[in-house]
């Protein structure tokens, strides 16, 4: 166990992985960069890259989807703030200002997903294009995005879930953390360790990055399997709402729908699963059977 002066971070004391003094930002020739802001850049860079990639494996124009990349960025951006500051709206009526600071975290992944796919449909139209086709290789990107971006929460002490002594249990300062995500079971678990308190936490962030992991696995894998243009939008659909469905239930931050105890986030994840199989299973029924000789 390391002393009390090692353990003034960031931990995972079931694991035995400490980090001590992790800060939240760094200094370049007298600017300040956050490690959020600059994790969310590296996830959107690797993410076109890898929907680049994807579109020569099938066979289109690399340049289309760099083309299409820059609006989708820029509308899911915006989108991720404005679903987050709509669903936690009395953080920011008395101050709005502060809506247009995103240095602590406040983007919600919902948004963008919703700003990305509404741009692909929009961008497709007036281009003439297939959005499902195109959508097959943005949401490999899409979901590298998100696998890579939600360690931005990890260096921002934020997107945890309530009181756990489990294996990958995370445990934080108290005073590093937004007092708006210190929930009741936290202060239950607290504890003293020095002069500093900590509570002990669900890592979400960390769950959620690695369900991502699973389902961009199981795309690369099934791709070559794929029935028509579109279902690829919709494994991830699916997979990714299921996934955040069942992590969401854990968090203590949720974003909930004004006037009820509902996560907004649990709600979209399993209509986007229902609605994802329910769409797979009347393409293929509609699909021409194939005839087999005798």
């Amino acid at each position: 166990m390391p002393d009390i002066m090692d353990v003034k971070d960031i931990a995972f004391p079931n694991l035995g992985i400490y980090f001590e003094g992790l800060p939240r930002s760094f200094t370049i020739f007298g600017f300040e960069i956050a490690f959020y802001g600059l994790i969310i850049g590296i996830g959107v860079v690797l993410g076109v890259l890898m929907a680049v990639h994807i579109a020569k494996w099938e066979q289109m124009d690399p340049d289309i989807i760099w083309d299409f990349a820059i609006y989708a960025v820029l509308f899911s951006v915006i989108g991720a703030r404005i679903y987050y500051v709509v669903f936690s709206w009395d953080m920011y009526k008395n101050n709005l200002l502060s809506i247009f600071n995103t240095r602590q975290g406040g983007m919600a992944i919902y948004g963008g997903v919703i700003g990305a796919f509404a741009t692909l449909f929009i961008y497709c139209r007036i281009k003439k294009l297939s959005p499902y086709q195109i959508g097959d290789c943005g949401v490999y990107g899409l979901v590298l995005g998100q696998i890579i971006g939600r360690w931005g929460n990890f260096f921002n002490r934020e997107v945890f879930g309530g009181y756990t002594d489990s294996l990958f249990a995370m445990r934080l300062p108290v005073d590093a953390v937004r007092p708006v995500d210190i929930a009741p079971s936290h202060l239950d678990g607290m504890f003293a360790m020095g002069d500093v308190n900590f509570i002990q936490v669900h890592p979400t962030f960390l769950y959620e990055s690695i369900w991502n992991l699973a389902l961009l696995i199981f795309m690369l894998i099934y791709h070559d399997r794929k029935k028509y243009h579109g279902q690829m939008c919709l494994i991830y659909l699916g997979g990714y709402g299921i996934g955040r469905f069942i992590i969401e239930g854990i968090r203590t931050d949720r974003l909930l729908i004004p006037g009820t105890q509902i996560a907004v986030s649990q709600l979209l994840g399993i209509i986007m699963f229902v609605a994802a199989i329910a769409v797979d299973l009347v393409i293929r029924w509609r699909m021409p059977k194939k005839v087999t000789k005798v």
